[in-house]
């Protein structure tokens, strides 16, 4: 259960653009690696240590919104080390690029981007918490659509 809680606390710190709660999930010299999409799906770029990981998060602000949604856990834990894929359906809106909604000259508010994943994870637990010491975003595929609406704010 706290492995799954890691995964769904690392959603949460990257829609809430929390890049201290994001670094704090990882070990002092942890990685992500992610692909340089849209030129390649394969994970290609890694970011290593609290203070490179804690500046992910601000990097994807200039989505309006984003919504991770984690699934399909999968975990082998041997003592205080661990490795899991875990499943996710990220979905970045992008704002319109043309017209005005006010004006009515905009079909819809803007795009979602969703990026379908899988993680390849490490894990070490350190105390009674585990934490991340690597994460690989494998890129399957990519999806773009209108959206009709976005709600005022963030969320």
């Amino acid at each position: 259960m706290a492995l799954r809680s890691l995964s769904t606390s690392f959603a949460a710190a990257v829609d809430l653009r929390d890049g201290d709660r994001f670094a704090s999930l990882f070990v002092e010299h942890g990685e992500l690696v992610v692909p340089n999409y849209p030129e390649d799906f394969r994970p290609s770029i890694t970011r290593a240590g609290h203070d490179e990981l804690r500046r992910i998060p601000e990097a994807l602000r200039h989505y309006r919104r984003t919504f991770h949604q984690m699934s399909n856990h999968e975990f082998v834990i041997e003592a205080d080390t661990a490795s899991g894929s875990v499943r996710c359906v990220a979905h970045h809106v992008m704002a319109a690029e043309t017209g005005s909604p006010a004006t009515g000259t905009v079909t819809s508010e803007g795009t979602v981007v969703v990026w379908f994943i899988r993680y390849g994870d490490g894990y070490r637990r350190i105390g009674d918490e585990w934490k991340f010491t690597r994460r690989t975003l494998h890129l399957q595929w990519v999806e773009e659509r209108p959206v009709s609406k976005v709600a005022p704010g963030r969320s």
